[in-house]
């Protein structure tokens, strides 16, 4: 019998983390969960994934911080020996004219949002480089594509994130390593909840599905480019209902 893969997943002690996390596990892989301070939630996260029959790693930090990364790899290696799959999740949002952020809103955002993502890369490109295997899937924004009003750090960020990915497939072709992003639409999530009823009605409308996203169809899709051909590498795809 062969050895499960194994997949990280940043920022997934709910929503779209938890999501593809429990979609990774339906298909016995071993998962490494990772929260930055939603302990109660990681763990209940890691029983639903255990009850599939997968096993769970759950880590506990904070992805701006540039150690973390690092000991997260190093750790699960140890533990399972192999990483097939980094999915860059965890990320933050605020709502606000640019005016009204301070340059540690910025950082702070630029840090979670993007530079996690260099971190967590980095980390575990070695291992992957060396076994001439694995994909890492970075979970982006529309926003990051064509931004928004009130929401310019986050947009900044994601379209970081968006170069990011297209940049360092193109370096890691030759090795066989896929990068690739989802560029998310409305989805159902915490993210959304400071809209008002009327407010998500009317986004609602502008959706051509006529629908917000579900976290469960994120998670769909992305084990599915988890699986998909090496040639399919350098990509951002939109997941939106048709909205932008």
């Amino acid at each position: 019998m062969s050895q499960p893969k194994t997949v990280i997943v940043t920022g997934a002690s709910r929503g779209i983390g938890k999501a593809i996390a429990l979609e990774f596990a339906r298909h016995h892989w071993n998962v490494v969960i990772l929260s930055r301070r939603s302990e109660q939630e990681l763990l209940a996260t890691k029983q639903e994934i255990e009850k599939l029959g997968a096993k769970c790693l759950t880590f506990l930090g904070d992805v701006s911080d540039k150690t973390f990364a690092p000991f997260v790899i190093e750790q699960t290696y140890k533990h399972f020996f192999t990483i097939d799959c980094l999915i860059n999740n965890a990320a933050i949002s605020q709502i606000g004219v640019l005016t009204d952020f301070s340059p540690e809103d910025w950082d702070k955002m630029i840090a979670t949002n993007l530079s996690s993502v260099f971190y967590f890369s980095h980390a575990v490109l070695p291992h992957m480089v060396h076994e001439k295997s694995g994909c890492i899937l970075n979970i982006s924004s529309v926003w990051g594509e064509v931004g928004a009003s009130c929401e310019v750090a986050y947009s900044a960020s994601k379209g970081g994130v968006n170069a990011f990915t297209k940049a360092l497939a193109k370096e890691l072709a030759p090795s066989n390593i896929c990068v690739n992003a989802i560029s998310c639409g409305a989805i159902e999530t915490s993210m959304n909840q400071w809209l008002s009823k009327e407010e998500e009605e009317a986004l609602t409308d502008e959706i051509p599905i006529g629908r917000l996203g579900k976290p469960e169809e994120i998670a769909s899709f992305a084990y599915t480019l988890a699986n998909s051909p090496s040639y399919l590498t350098g990509q951002v795809i939109r997941m939106d209902g048709g909205w932008i």
